[in-house]
């Protein structure tokens, strides 16, 4: 059998790291401003660090921390209450991205785990205009 990418990134201890990592420049950099405000419009940042550890465990092949936690890990159910546009997709990336880089995490398992990131990251960008808010393809009023 195959090592996961949690193995191969080097277990849980690397995955914390990672977390930390990016939710400290979330809370800092200017580009994760509007994701901390999204996070406001949820449960707010007190339990995120562990949440998004308990979810990427299981989505990079270890422990289902999550779905043990809270019976299931679909992912676009558990933002279904937060309306994601297209550049906090992108700015969520980017932030990844700089912490793999940061923490200097590289290799065939690392680019695997940045193109799943980017495919769900994409899938989470919602139709704004349902939440009352303008389209970003949106041409004006």
């Amino acid at each position: 059998m195959a090592a996961s990418i949690l193995d191969q990134l080097g277990g849980e201890p690397a995955l914390r790291n990672l977390v930390n990592h990016f939710y400290d420049l979330v809370e800092t950099d200017p580009r994760g401003e509007n994701l901390m405000r999204l996070h406001f419009r949820g449960h707010g940042l007190s339990h995120v660090r562990e949440a998004q550890f308990d979810f990427l465990s299981g989505f990079l092949g270890g422990r289902r921390y999550y779905e043990e936690k809270h019976g299931s890990m679909e992912v676009r159910l558990m933002h279904a209450h937060v309306p994601i546009a297209l550049e906090d997709a992108e700015s969520w990336l980017e932030l990844m991205n700089q912490a793999i880089d940061d923490l200097g995490y590289q290799g065939p398992h690392v680019e695997k785990m940045r193109a799943a990131f980017r495919r769900v990251a994409l899938i989470l960008v919602n139709d704004l205009r349902e939440w009352g808010l303008p389209a970003a393809d949106s041409a004006g009023p």
